[in-house]
Formats: C-alpha cells, structure tokens, sequence
C-alpha cells in the first residue's frame, strides 16, 4: 500500500468529514444522556465504514467505465443539485 495516497485519502475524508451533516448527526445522538455512546459510535462507524465501501466499488466500476473527469463533474453536479435541494426545503 502506497503512503502517500494512503496518507491523501485520510486528510482528504477527515477534512471533508468535519462538521458534515454525518458528524453532526452523530454529535446529536450521543449528545442524549440516555443513549449508549459506544452503541452510537459503532452503529455511524460500521454505517461510514459501509458507505466507503460502495464508494469505493462505484468508482472501482465507474472508473473503469468512464473517465475520471466525468466522474467529477457528475459528482460536483451532484453537490450542486443536494445543495439547492438544501436550500429550497429550508
């Protein structure tokens, strides 16, 4: 396994992650004194795990399928789209 894009990939998702609506739900939930932390931290690590993985299988997939750099206009396309679909249901 290569360092450096190991080392990209992390700062890239740990970045990315900070204050998302996923760390966010998840600060919610832990932030109800009757709830089990350690169940909440399992339960959003295996879903974050999960969701990586079929990230990980669609660009596997789609890269072999299409050009990178279509691949990121669709997904920049699709940031667009959630956020004015954000901003239109607030």
């Amino acid at each position: 396994m290569e360092l450096k894009m190991l080392a990209t990939v992390f700062v890239s998702v740990f970045l990315a992650e900070l204050g998302d609506k996923t760390q966010l739900a998840t600060l919610l939930f832990a932030a109800d004194p009757a709830v089990n932390r350690l169940a909440v931290f399992v339960a959003a690590s295996t879903a974050l795990v999960l969701t990586t993985g079929i990230g990980v299988l669609a660009g596997a997939y789609g890269g072999e399928q299409v050009s990178p750099s279509v691949l990121k206009y669709a997904a920049g396309a699709g940031f667009i789209a959630i956020g004015i679909w954000t901003l239109m249901s607030a």
